[in-house]
């Protein structure tokens, strides 16, 4: 039996980046952000479509990313590390010419005296608590390192994807108050900071989420697209259950689709029966619990028996789904398995 095909449209994904590249404004350089493989969706093959459609400065979780990456795209591009320089990194760093985001006294010792002259980047604590230097040590050690010449001075905005949140504007006056005058390119803006508006921008924006159709970016171009082989269909009389624990119970006479995917491929078992899929344009509700390898749907009301169910695609993204399991796009984004047959477009 076939494999489920997870879809990803590259040019979707270049569509979403100049959109969000438009918003960032003249001036402003637009990098991408490929960390988690790429939210899941390959590493290679996204960051080489970036970067012909412009991309120059990629940002990675850690170093073994950024290594990967090198890999995938050759000299040239700038490829920024979001966990720093941590013990054991710097023969990588060297090698493959990464720029550590350094978050700590103990980084840039470490940078400073085992890659004197590296290119390198700092991350600023403007009240998220999480990485980046806090105001006291910015100042004790702002005057060293800005004489080193940083490649980009950053934090990282918390709740971005609530415009109206106070939060936003205490970080970016804890920017200013930290950052202002220094002779060296600034960055706040994620996906969110993005649509916060100009005040945020700086000098470079960093999207994530909103190049792979994630929200806060709701005018995104569906980036995946997922769809889901039958294995079988039977029919389900009033008082039969169905699925693990009995949990669904049919009231009237039902036609139940066993389809081939479940938790082990990422379709999160807490989704339950609040999830649809497609067969066209036409919902189908899931019946019962979520298998590790299986699920089963609801298409009691279609004509005719398709050969395959959508789960993700035009009518409904990632961030749908997510509401369906209590969670977020970007855990479906990178919790999408390796059975699936992928294909990029």
């Amino acid at each position: 039996m076939a494999n489920a095909t997870l879809t990803i449209d590259l040019g979707a994904l270049s569509d979403n980046w100049r959109s969000l590249d438009a918003a960032s404004g003249d001036g402003v350089e637009t990098g991408a952000v490929v960390k988690a493989n790429a939210y899941g969706l390959g590493l290679a093959r996204v960051a080489r479509s970036l970067s012909e459609t412009g991309v120059r400065s990629f940002f990675v979780a850690e170093v073994q990313e950024g290594v990967a990456l090198r890999r995938a795209l050759g000299d040239g591009p700038q490829i920024f590390v979001f966990s720093g320089h941590m013990d054991g990194d710097t023969d990588a760093i060297r090698k493959f010419e990464l720029v550590p985001l350094l978050n700590s006294i103990e980084q840039m010792t470490r940078h400073f005296e085992a890659l004197s002259g590296s290119p390198f980047g700092v991350q600023l604590d403007t009240g998220m608590n999480r990485l980046g230097l806090e105001p006291a040590e910015w100042d004790a050690a702002r005057r060293i390192v800005l004489g080193q010449g940083p490649k980009l001075v950053m934090s990282h905005l918390a709740c971005a994807d609530e415009p109206d949140d106070p939060m936003n504007a205490r970080q970016l006056q804890a920017f200013h108050d930290m950052t202002d005058g220094i002779d060296a390119p600034r960055s706040l803006a994620a996906t969110g900071g993005i649509l916060l508006g100009s005040d945020y921008h700086f000098d470079m924006t960093r999207p994530g989420v909103g190049l792979y159709g994630g929200l806060p970016f709701a005018d995104a171009k569906p980036v995946v697209h997922l769809r889901v082989p039958i294995i079988q269909t039977r029919d389900v009389a009033p008082g039969e259950a169905v699925g693990y624990g009995a949990s669904w119970l049919a009231d009237e006479p039902a036609r139940i689709a066993t389809v081939q995917a479940g938790y082990a491929d990422g379709l999160i078992r807490l989704m339950g029966d609040r999830t649809v899929m497609f067969a066209g344009d036409i919902p189908c509700p899931l019946a019962g619990r979520v298998s590790m390898d299986m699920l089963t749907v609801d298409i009691t009301h279609l004509d005719e028996v398709p050969d395959h169910l959508v789960m993700l695609g035009t009518q409904q993204g990632v961030d749908d789904l997510a509401d369906a399991a209590r969670t977020i796009g970007y855990e479906i984004l990178t919790s999408l398995g390796s059975r699936y047959d992928r294909s990029y477009i």
